[in-house]
């Protein structure tokens, strides 16, 4: 029945029997007899066909649209269960918004150049993901992991900083301490599932000192968050890569540089399976190594 299926979808993608047929490397009439078979098992007409034009019916493009899907998870079984093969197929891929703008994303052709059988389907969020309800294959995550069913790995860490607007600062003043945070306001970013507001962790003489600023802003978007402290709003701590531009041209100015951030780890998680897509273990080492270049 697949065999069919793929011949169906091969006829409509093509508009002809004949050129379905040499791509498929059949002759024409095993092709019209598929297509025959496929519509008398399924007891609807697919496609109308006359001497000069090929039409898909209403049912023929419904199910065409199933077939797609249909071929589509079979090529991901196949890859999944082949690990002599080279990664391929769809890899469903879940990431923060921060580590897709300025890690992921600039070095993203890297991975698709050197595994062109994939298809990244990428969803950038700062938002708690279902793997299993939504189709992910793995989720990259920044900050400690709550405790759950899926497997882990931690793949590296991420510096941060804690910056304000030079308007802010103008205005507000520039704390010294971290005491001085208590007579400031802070953009501070708040958990979607949870509503915990995140805390701020420095490093004061060598031990870990936690913070949580009074709020001017919550949000639960990391692009807001930055959109925020550009606009003067308050003071965030976010990661290196996210600011340095903004650092760099004077937009935002990096404060309380004497008391540094503790970084924040990066970790992946996907379903607990005995077996690991190739394309979901070529992914997590790939990523690894460009999380390690970040340190370097």
């Amino acid at each position: 029945m697949i065999e069919y299926i793929n011949i169906f979808v091969q006829v409509v993608e093509q508009g002809s029997f004949t050129k379905a047929a040499d791509i498929l490397q059949l002759h024409r009439p095993a092709v019209s007899k598929a297509i025959q078979q496929l519509e008398d098992d399924l007891g609807v007409k697919l496609i109308q066909r006359t001497t000069r034009k090929l039409n898909v019916t209403a049912e023929g493009d419904a199910f065409y649209q199933r077939s797609k899907h249909l071929i589509a998870e079979v090529d991901d079984m196949m890859a999944n269960f082949s690990p002599t093969l080279p990664p391929r197929g769809r890899l469903r891929l879940d990431v923060p918004l921060a580590l897709s703008h300025t890690i992921l994303i600039p070095h993203l052709a890297e991975f698709t150049t050197r595994y062109p059988d994939t298809d990244v389907v990428l969803v950038s969020s700062d938002k708690k993901t279902d793997l299993i309800a939504e189709s992910v294959d793995c989720v990259v995550r920044l900050g400690e992991l709550p405790d759950c069913s899926f497997i882990s790995r931690r793949l590296g860490e991420i510096r941060m900083v804690t910056c304000a607007a030079p308007a802010y600062l103008k205005q507000h003043g520039t704390p010294s301490s971290l005491a001085d945070l208590d007579n400031h306001k802070a953009i501070n970013f708040f958990s979607d599932h949870s509503r915990e507001v995140m805390e701020w962790k420095f490093t004061d003489n060598g031990e870990i000192v936690s913070r949580r600023p009074t709020s001017s802003v919550l949000v639960d978007n990391s692009d807001i968050l930055l959109s925020c402290a550009l606009a003067g709003l308050g003071i965030i701590q976010a990661t290196c890569n996210a600011l340095a531009p903004h650092i760099a041209s004077g937009r935002l100015t990096e404060i309380l540089t004497q008391y540094p951030p503790v970084s924040k780890p990066v970790s992946v998680m996907y379903p607990d399976r005995r077996y690991l897509a190739p394309k979901v273990r070529v992914f997590i080492d790939w990523f690894s190594g460009i999380l390690s270049l970040q340190r370097s």
